[in-house]
């Protein structure tokens, strides 16, 4: 059997596989209210029927300000968990352990989807006033408001609430989003976070969540999704993070999964297929803890050799998917011949890929 196809426990819970579906948000709760629709449904479901390990929903925001867009998903209520838990109980059918990314924006937030416009959306048309970790604007964005030392602990408050609602609507495994220059990775960068509060003790807020989210959630396997490198010359960095890392890990986080990017629009990333795989190898060098890997890794042979060279534990992916929902049974097929017992449904059995007979000359 190939690593990629080996079974992995996140905490408590074991996943059939090491392809994990990243988080992809979709802009599509058109009603402008977080709530997930059939989109979401029929979105995540196609993945875990098409043989992920874990399937993980797009960034969930904890509160309405913490939404990307208005047309972002979030669990901030009851009424949306109570949306979520059909979708969970999908994905667990289809074998797949069901995850959600527990997400706040912070500074850039309040901005369009990309098939709508650019830039913020004024708060005329839906938008509203982004909230940061200081004043500071991300690019062309409007200006955020400072959060006050009150309202950051109410994003450790809502983290938590989140993560309770995110539990008992059966999502076994929760990603705390510390990455792409959102909330928590705004307050990680020394670019950014010059608070002369508490806050401005620069891993406060990430180890408050991940204790806070621990305490909701005691059961549940958790994850951290870092953004190992901000490129940008004062930024975050492979060492840096790595102390982040351990900040998460003790605080209670099982699983780290491995980005970069996001924070500062003068980055200068040279992107690739397994671009970011030294990142992810860098931190698990330094932890020792699972690691996930993720970016372009959509080729089974370069996941499966990702894994066996001890870069990652598991891999992330993300438009590989979007392009091919069945990208793990297909995968499956070519490393390991699409075993008996694999993820393929039984509907789907007659279609499994078959070795080519080859006639002796």
């Amino acid at each position: 059997m190939s690593l990629l196809f080996s079974p992995v426990r996140i905490g408590q819970h074991e996943a059939r596989n090491r392809v994990w579906l990243a988080p992809m948000c979709q802009y599509s709760c058109e009603a402008q209210d977080g709530m997930p629709t059939d989109w979401h449904h029929e979105h995540l479901a196609s993945f875990a029927r098409g043989g992920v390990g874990v399937a993980m929903t797009e960034a969930a925001a904890v509160s309405p300000e913490g939404r990307i867009s208005p047309w972002d998903a979030g669990i901030w209520s009851d009424e949306q968990a109570e949306a979520w838990a059909p979708i969970a109980a999908r994905i667990a059918a289809h074998g797949a352990l069901p995850a959600i990314q527990l997400a706040h924006a912070g500074r850039k937030g309040s901005t369009y989807r990309e098939w709508s416009g650019q830039g913020s959306v004024p708060v005329a048309e839906g938008g509203w006033e982004a909230v940061g970790a200081t004043d500071a604007a991300f690019g062309p964005y409007a200006p955020p408001r400072a959060l006050t030392t009150e309202e950051v602990e109410q994003v450790v408050v809502d983290f938590a609430a989140a993560a309770k609602r995110a539990w008992d609507a059966g999502f076994v495994v929760l990603e705390v989003h510390a990455a792409h220059g959102y909330l928590i990775h705004q307050f990680l960068s020394p670019l950014v976070n010059d608070r002369d509060d508490m806050w401005g003790e620069r891993t406060l807020l990430l180890r408050r969540t991940v204790e806070a989210v621990r305490a909701a959630a005691p059961e549940a396997g958790i994850v951290v999704r870092f953004s190992a490198h901000d490129w940008v010359e004062g930024g975050i960095d492979e060492a840096m993070t790595a102390e982040h890392a351990r900040v998460a890990l003790a605080a209670g986080a099982d699983w780290l999964d491995i980005s970069s990017g996001g924070l500062d629009p003068r980055q200068q990333i040279e992107v690739g297929p397994g671009y970011q795989v030294p990142l992810a190898a860098s931190v698990r060098e330094a932890t020792g803890a699972p690691v996930a890997a993720v970016g372009m890794l959509d080729d089974a042979e370069l996941a499966e050799a990702t894994l066996a060279e001890g870069s990652a534990d598991a891999i992330m992916i993300a438009r590989g998917l979007m392009r091919n929902p069945h990208w793990a049974l297909l995968a499956e097929a070519e490393l390991d011949g699409a075993p008996e017992g694999s993820a393929w449904p039984v509907q789907y059995t007659r279609a499994r890929p078959r070795p080519v007979a080859v006639a002796a000359r």
